[in-house]
Protein backbone atom coordinates (compact mmCIF):
# COMPACT_ATOMS: atom_id res chain seq x y z
CA UNK A 1 0.00 0.00 0.00
CA UNK A 2 1.42 3.39 -0.99
CA UNK A 3 0.81 6.32 1.34
CA UNK A 4 0.70 10.03 0.57
CA UNK A 5 3.85 11.95 1.50
CA UNK A 6 3.92 14.55 4.27
CA UNK A 7 4.05 17.28 1.62
CA UNK A 8 0.99 15.85 -0.16
CA UNK A 9 -0.93 15.64 3.12
CA UNK A 10 -0.01 19.23 4.03
CA UNK A 11 -1.12 20.44 0.59
CA UNK A 12 -4.58 18.89 1.04
CA UNK A 13 -5.53 21.55 3.60
CA UNK A 14 -6.75 19.51 6.58
CA UNK A 15 -8.32 21.44 9.45
CA UNK A 16 -5.58 19.87 11.59
CA UNK A 17 -2.98 17.24 10.83
CA UNK A 18 -1.02 15.30 13.46
CA UNK A 19 2.37 13.65 13.22
CA UNK A 20 3.00 10.37 11.41
CA UNK A 21 -0.42 10.39 9.70
CA UNK A 22 -0.70 7.81 6.92
CA UNK A 23 -3.34 8.02 4.21
CA UNK A 24 -3.35 5.72 1.21
CA UNK A 25 -2.88 7.33 -2.17
CA UNK A 26 -5.97 5.33 -3.17
CA UNK A 27 -8.26 6.79 -0.48
CA UNK A 28 -10.75 9.53 -1.41
CA UNK A 29 -10.75 12.44 1.03
CA UNK A 30 -13.46 15.08 0.50
CA UNK A 31 -13.72 18.33 2.47
CA UNK A 32 -10.26 18.03 4.08
CA UNK A 33 -10.76 21.50 5.59
CA UNK A 34 -13.43 19.89 7.84
CA UNK A 35 -11.25 16.93 8.85
CA UNK A 36 -8.95 16.66 11.89
CA UNK A 37 -6.35 13.88 11.85
CA UNK A 38 -4.58 12.87 15.07
CA UNK A 39 -1.04 11.55 15.51
CA UNK A 40 -0.22 8.06 14.22
CA UNK A 41 -3.62 7.54 12.54
CA UNK A 42 -4.11 5.72 9.26
CA UNK A 43 -6.64 5.51 6.42
CA UNK A 44 -6.20 2.59 4.02
CA UNK A 45 -6.92 1.92 0.32
CA UNK A 46 -10.34 2.57 -1.23
CA UNK A 47 -11.80 4.42 1.76
CA UNK A 48 -14.04 7.45 1.34
CA UNK A 49 -13.92 10.06 4.11
CA UNK A 50 -16.10 13.13 3.71
CA UNK A 51 -17.73 15.93 5.65
CA UNK A 52 -16.98 16.88 9.23
CA UNK A 53 -14.74 14.14 10.70
CA UNK A 54 -12.48 14.21 13.75
CA UNK A 55 -9.96 11.39 14.06
CA UNK A 56 -7.97 10.99 17.30
CA UNK A 57 -4.55 9.44 17.74
CA UNK A 58 -3.77 5.84 16.73
CA UNK A 59 -7.05 5.44 14.84
CA UNK A 60 -7.17 2.94 11.97
CA UNK A 61 -9.73 2.97 9.15
CA UNK A 62 -9.24 -0.21 7.12
CA UNK A 63 -9.73 -0.89 3.42
CA UNK A 64 -13.12 -0.14 1.77
CA UNK A 65 -14.61 1.93 4.62
CA UNK A 66 -17.02 4.82 4.13
CA UNK A 67 -17.00 7.57 6.76
CA UNK A 68 -19.68 10.13 5.83
CA UNK A 69 -19.55 12.92 8.41
CA UNK A 70 -21.92 15.27 6.62
CA UNK A 71 -22.73 18.45 8.51
CA UNK A 72 -23.17 16.94 11.98
CA UNK A 73 -19.89 15.05 12.10
CA UNK A 74 -18.28 11.81 13.14
CA UNK A 75 -15.72 11.70 15.95
CA UNK A 76 -13.24 8.87 16.50
CA UNK A 77 -11.53 8.94 19.89
CA UNK A 78 -8.00 7.60 20.41
CA UNK A 79 -7.26 3.96 19.56
CA UNK A 80 -10.61 3.42 17.79
CA UNK A 81 -10.80 1.40 14.59
CA UNK A 82 -12.95 0.26 11.71
CA UNK A 83 -12.22 -3.14 10.16
CA UNK A 84 -12.63 -3.78 6.43
CA UNK A 85 -15.75 -2.49 4.68
CA UNK A 86 -17.47 -0.59 7.51
CA UNK A 87 -19.87 2.28 6.87
CA UNK A 88 -20.50 5.14 9.30
CA UNK A 89 -23.17 7.73 8.49
CA UNK A 90 -24.19 10.95 10.27
CA UNK A 91 -26.99 11.57 7.75
CA UNK A 92 -29.65 9.36 6.21
CA UNK A 93 -32.63 9.84 3.92
CA UNK A 94 -36.14 8.87 5.03
CA UNK A 95 -36.78 5.51 3.37
CA UNK A 96 -40.47 5.29 4.39
CA UNK A 97 -41.73 6.61 1.06
CA UNK A 98 -43.11 9.84 2.57
CA UNK A 99 -40.41 11.92 0.88
CA UNK A 100 -38.06 11.79 -2.06
CA UNK A 101 -34.52 10.50 -1.51
CA UNK A 102 -30.97 10.91 -2.81
CA UNK A 103 -28.64 13.87 -3.27
CA UNK A 104 -30.04 14.90 -6.66
CA UNK A 105 -33.34 16.02 -5.06
CA UNK A 106 -33.70 19.53 -3.53
CA UNK A 107 -33.89 19.54 0.30
CA UNK A 108 -37.49 20.80 0.38
CA UNK A 109 -38.66 17.48 -1.13
CA UNK A 110 -36.66 15.30 1.31
CA UNK A 111 -36.49 14.48 5.00
CA UNK A 112 -33.05 13.61 6.32
CA UNK A 113 -31.95 12.45 9.73
CA UNK A 114 -28.84 14.40 10.71
CA UNK A 115 -27.16 13.41 13.96
CA UNK A 116 -23.53 13.28 15.04
CA UNK A 117 -21.79 9.93 15.57
CA UNK A 118 -19.21 9.31 18.28
CA UNK A 119 -16.91 6.29 18.27
CA UNK A 120 -15.27 6.17 21.69
CA UNK A 121 -11.77 5.40 22.81
CA UNK A 122 -10.68 1.80 22.20
CA UNK A 123 -13.80 0.95 20.18
CA UNK A 124 -13.37 -1.59 17.43
CA UNK A 125 -15.97 -2.16 14.72
CA UNK A 126 -15.90 -5.52 12.91
CA UNK A 127 -15.81 -6.10 9.15
CA UNK A 128 -18.85 -5.05 7.13
CA UNK A 129 -20.65 -3.28 9.97
CA UNK A 130 -22.93 -0.23 9.72
CA UNK A 131 -23.15 2.63 12.23
CA UNK A 132 -26.26 4.83 11.94
CA UNK A 133 -26.74 8.57 12.61
CA UNK A 134 -26.90 9.56 16.27
CA UNK A 135 -25.09 6.48 17.60
CA UNK A 136 -22.46 6.73 20.31
CA UNK A 137 -20.21 3.72 20.72
CA UNK A 138 -19.15 4.08 24.35
CA UNK A 139 -15.51 3.67 25.38
CA UNK A 140 -14.12 0.17 24.86
CA UNK A 141 -17.13 -1.12 22.94
CA UNK A 142 -16.55 -3.94 20.46
CA UNK A 143 -18.91 -4.53 17.52
CA UNK A 144 -18.93 -7.93 15.81
CA UNK A 145 -18.59 -8.36 12.05
CA UNK A 146 -21.64 -7.66 9.86
CA UNK A 147 -23.49 -5.81 12.63
CA UNK A 148 -25.92 -2.92 12.23
CA UNK A 149 -25.67 -0.46 15.12
CA UNK A 150 -28.81 1.66 15.35
CA UNK A 151 -28.61 2.60 19.07
CA UNK A 152 -25.90 3.83 21.39
CA UNK A 153 -23.95 1.30 23.44
CA UNK A 154 -22.66 0.83 26.98
CA UNK A 155 -18.92 1.04 27.81
CA UNK A 156 -16.73 -2.04 27.54
CA UNK A 157 -19.41 -4.32 26.14
CA UNK A 158 -19.43 -6.55 23.05
CA UNK A 159 -22.29 -6.14 20.56
CA UNK A 160 -23.24 -8.11 17.48
CA UNK A 161 -26.13 -8.71 15.10
CA UNK A 162 -28.78 -6.98 13.01
CA UNK A 163 -29.71 -4.90 14.86
CA UNK A 164 -26.73 -5.09 17.21
CA UNK A 165 -27.47 -6.50 20.66
CA UNK A 166 -25.32 -6.58 23.79
CA UNK A 167 -23.64 -9.97 24.27
CA UNK A 168 -21.20 -9.70 27.17
CA UNK A 169 -18.52 -7.58 28.83
CA UNK A 170 -15.23 -6.90 27.06
CA UNK A 171 -11.90 -7.30 28.86
CA UNK A 172 -9.99 -4.11 29.70
CA UNK A 173 -6.48 -5.61 29.77
CA UNK A 174 -5.54 -3.41 26.82
CA UNK A 175 -5.57 -0.32 29.08
CA UNK A 176 -2.29 -1.47 30.70
CA UNK A 177 -0.81 -1.98 27.24
CA UNK A 178 -1.93 1.53 26.26
CA UNK A 179 -0.09 2.98 29.27
CA UNK A 180 3.09 1.08 28.40
CA UNK A 181 2.87 2.21 24.76
CA UNK A 182 2.27 5.87 25.64
CA UNK A 183 5.07 5.89 28.21
CA UNK A 184 7.51 4.48 25.62
CA UNK A 185 8.14 1.17 27.38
Amino acid sequence: MAFLTSAQLQAMGFHSLGQDVRISDRAAIYNPELIDMGDHSRIDDFCVVSGKVSIGRNVHIAVFCNVAGGTEGIRFDDFAGLAYGCHVFSQSDDYSGRTLTNPTVPARFKSETRKAVHIGRHCIVGTGSLIFPGVTLAEGCSVGAMSMVTKSTEPWMIYSGVPAKKLKARKQDLLALEQAYLSGQ
